[in-house]
């Protein structure tokens, strides 16, 4: 069974998500949710599902990067995102700090903003203090694509979406993403669109 994703327009989307109490994390019900998530997220297919886009108002989501998601990529795409397999699991009650100010800029897509991407700068080195769906507090220190997904998600807790945060110009259907920019560089993106004139 797989809950439906609201999309851009929902009023859930634009809230501040409220944090769950261990009781809660703990309930059937929570848990029966993180299933749900799970089963969701890998049938649309996405690398992560905040509570919110399944129209609930709480601060969980769920993150998994499979590794046959990136077996069809090539080598260098792979390594210039620095993404790698992440396993499933979950987060509750994030807490978003910087390491650094290192950042990158690549296109972004959501599950709630079906049929479009952009391009969106974020953090190369984040730290997320959380709960796991056990309750226990956990520290994850995360690099890269992986960095890219917590900020994408814990956006979305916060009533954020990537459109927010994108450079507007590079807006595009995903169809058009991938004819006219997937063998492209962003910065030569970048440049075709007028962002080397800033």
């Amino acid at each position: 069974m797989t809950l439906e994703i609201v999309q851009a327009g929902d009023p859930v989307l634009r809230k501040q998500s409220r944090p769950l109490t261990n009781e809660e994390i703990n309930s059937p019900s929570i848990q029966r949710l993180i299933e749900l998530m799970r089963e969701t997220m890998r049938d649309a297919p996405g690398v992560g599902l905040a509570a919110p886009q399944i129209g609930q108002s709480i601060q969980l989501a769920v993150i998994e990067d499979r590794a046959e998601y990136l077996n069809d990529l090539p080598a260098e795409e792979l390594a210039e995102r620095q993404r790698s397999a992440i396993p499933f699991h979950v987060i509750i009650n994030p807490k978003l700090s910087f390491l650094d100010d290192s950042t990158a800029e690549f296109f972004e897509g959501c599950l709630s903003v079906e049929g479009y991407g952009a391009i969106v700068d974020r953090a190369l080195n984040v730290r997320v203090d959380c709960l796991n769906e056990r309750g226990e507090a956990v520290t994850i220190n995360a690099h890269g694509w992986y960095a890219r997904i917590l900020q994408h998600e814990i956006d979305h807790l916060n009533g954020t979406l990537y459109v927010d945060r994108m450079k507007t110009r590079t807006l595009t259907t995903t169809e058009n993403m991938f004819r006219f920019w997937k063998d492209e560089r962003i910065e030569k993106v970048l440049a075709e669109l007028g962002y080397d004139k800033e």
